[in-house]
């Protein structure tokens, strides 16, 4: 559709499937299992819910009061602000762009990025197989170190245009949404399962803040110098430091009181 009709009509058509899924949500989604009368997954015979408050904007607001001062909250908002850089706002905003600079064509290009659509699927559901197994931090380090190191080699693969493109796009699908589960998962560590959600929504704020700055800051970097490869280093830098700033969440904790030690 791209290259028969234009770039419009994708957009035009993306735009009226999301708006058929509108009536779809108002007559069918619930908020709560209570609305169908429903307990909650694995909830025991004598739940009762919590009292929630009637206004989401309140809620939303008050959450993020409560948790402004927490340096878990900030670390979170920060690494999450590098994971949507160096993803939606970089690689899914300007890749196809950055494979024209190389004589890729652009079904070739909307190809590999569709791979990597793929593989964010296999991804994202192992990282949560191992977010329930593995300590998130440790996840974390992982997943933003590889990204990071991936990044600063993505140009000479387009250079090649050999298998190492492919191996890269296989790779970063994997990676793509794998920092959610272990994120979401330190949420609900650091500020309570009853808060988490909410305190996850202001993360997920910094993440879409961090894509729409590095949108349009590649852009610009490619105009200025006529390539992409230094927003590719900048980002991969981005995450390599992201990688190291989640392993100081939860440092300023207080330590549980270790019981004292019996005596004979």
């Amino acid at each position: 559709m791209a290259t028969g009709a234009g770039w419009r009509w994708v957009g035009v058509t993306i735009a009226i499937a999301a708006l058929a899924a509108v009536p779809i949500v108002l007559l069918l989604l619930r908020n709560d299992p209570a609305d169908v009368g429903l307990l909650p997954y694995g909830a025991p015979s004598d739940y009762v819910a919590p009292e929630r408050s009637s206004n989401p904007v309140r809620t939303a607001f008050s959450a993020l009061h409560d948790v402004r001062t927490s340096g878990a909250f900030w670390l979170l908002f920060g690494s999450f602000f590098i994971c949507g850089l160096s993803t939606n706002g970089l690689i899914q905003i300007h890749f196809i762009s950055a494979a024209h600079d190389h004589n890729i064509d652009e079904t070739t290009a909307a190809g590999l990025l569709a791979l990597v659509g793929v593989f964010d699927v296999i991804g994202t559901i192992g990282s949560g197989w191992l977010t329930d197994r593995v300590d998130p931090r440790r996840l974390l380090f992982v997943y933003y170190a590889l990204r990071g190191l991936s990044l600063m080699v993505l140009d000479p693969a387009l250079g090649a245009r050999n298998a190492g493109l492919w191996t890269f796009m296989v790779f970063y699908g994997l990676d793509w949404v794998a920092t959610v589960p272990p994120t979401v998962a330190l949420c609900s560590q650091q500020f309570g399962r009853d808060r988490a959600a909410v305190v996850y929504g202001w993360v997920f704020a910094g993440h879409q803040i961090g894509a729409a700055l590095m949108a349009w800051g590649a852009g610009s970097i490619r105009d200025v110098t006529g390539s992409y490869r230094p927003a590719w280093i900048i980002a991969g830098i981005g995450c390599l430091i992201a990688a190291a700033v989640t392993q100081r969440i939860g440092a300023d904790r207080p330590r549980e009181p270790q019981p004292a030690l019996a005596t004979a």
